[in-house]
């Protein structure tokens, strides 16, 4: 495994991480607010696994027309969408609440849409966080196939197209990862990270065969053996209620880091980027469309990245209100904050860097 380090190039790179955390803390001591969630975390939760639960149940009990049954399951979708990114999300980073055993439990929602706790720990908290948009270690930017997500991967014919393609394999994601866990998790114990995190990968692999078996046989066998759908139509449920999922996922996330302004360093011969870890986040990151109240509301905040990077151990409740202090923060150092004021901006700025990204950059035409 690659070793990062991060060199600030001038002593107020260090000052501004120092200053940015003081205010933020100060903001939260004044106020005399916890940095965890809140009861609006609560209601989020419970809206969102609702969302994704309720209709899975009405398939079950009601004898439903096929076409009202596709349409829950896209509201299945969305509701597990908005369980990735309101409650998980907050959870498996320790900041849904005080208490350890409460993050384990609302972390646990993974496991209902057959995901695996440790895998995404390791991708997102660790890889993603500390190397954001790093080939080769952020895998949020890893380019196969037909999409090219990094400047500095090759680039192929294909490639070209993307800008139309992306959005239907960003809908293939959670229910790719059914299978991708299996190998991702190999990949970790070959490199020796399941070890170094003190997790038994038998057990891991054990865990993770139950929780895909028992997650597959309620969501296809239960309703084959309880409803009048014929198996086709079962599995082109399932199929929209994962495609919809991770296109909303998949577009969420991109759009914070995959659009115009945002960088994606490599480091040079010793393994050093060349700028205090903030402010590479700084530079790698964007936020998008702070204020709209609905979306901040539905995607657990993730249109705050930059907040987020900076202090993932913060509910992502409080983002808009540190926003201004970090925007105020970086302006006074110097620091390229990178927005999008509106969800339609940042949309627009992904595809265009994604058709960018399908003509030029450093990568060799292979194709």
């Amino acid at each position: 495994m690659k070793t990062i380090k991060f060199e600030r190039l001038t002593e107020a790179e260090h000052q501004f991480g120092l200053e940015l955390r003081k205010n933020v803390n100060a903001w939260f001591k004044e106020n005399g607010i916890s940095i965890k969630g809140n009861l609006t975390l609560t209601l989020q939760a419970i809206v969102m696994i609702t969302l994704y639960v309720a209709p899975f149940i009405l398939i079950i009990l009601l004898p439903i027309k096929g076409w009202v049954a596709l349409l829950m399951t896209v509201i299945m979708g969305i509701g597990a969408a908005g369980i990735g990114m309101c409650v998980m999300h907050d959870a498996v980073h320790g900041s849904f609440s005080e208490k350890d055993w409460v993050n384990r439990l609302f972390g646990s929602s993974l496991y209902l849409l057959g995901g695996n706790v440790f895998n995404w720990k390791m991708q997102h908290n660790i890889f993603h966080h500390a190397y954001t948009n790093i080939e080769g270690l952020d895998e949020d930017i890893d380019s196969r196939g037909p999409l090219r997500l990094c400047e500095n991967a090759p680039l192929k014919k294909i490639n070209h197209y993307q800008y139309i393609h992306a959005f239907f394999f960003y809908g293939l994601l959670t229910i790719s990862k059914l299978i991708k866990d299996f190998t991702q998790l190999a990949e970790y114990n070959i490199k020796g990270i399941t070890r170094k995190y003190h997790v038994n990968p038998t057990l891991e692999y054990m865990r993770m065969v139950f929780v895909k078996i028992a997650y597959l046989f309620v969501s296809i066998g239960l309703p084959i053996i309880v409803t009048d759908f014929k198996w086709w139509q079962v599995l082109i449920g399932f199929f929209a209620m994962h495609w919809t999922a991770g296109c909303i996922l998949s577009t969420v996330f991109q759009m914070a880091h995959v659009v115009e302004g945002t960088e994606q360093p490599m480091p040079d011969k010793n393994g050093v980027i060349h700028h205090d870890w903030a402010v590479h986040e700084l530079r790698t990151t964007s936020d998008f469309a702070r204020n709209n109240h609905f979306l901040n509301w539905y995607v657990g905040g993730l249109n705050f990245q930059i907040e987020h990077h900076l202090f993932p151990n913060i509910s992502h409740v409080h983002y808009r209100n540190i926003a201004p202090i970090v925007e105020q923060t970086a302006k006074k150092f110097g620091v390229d904050y990178n927005l999008k004021p509106t969800f339609r901006a940042a949309l627009v700025s992904h595809v265009k860097r994604l058709k960018e990204l399908g003509y030029k950059g450093m990568g060799v035409h292979t194709g």
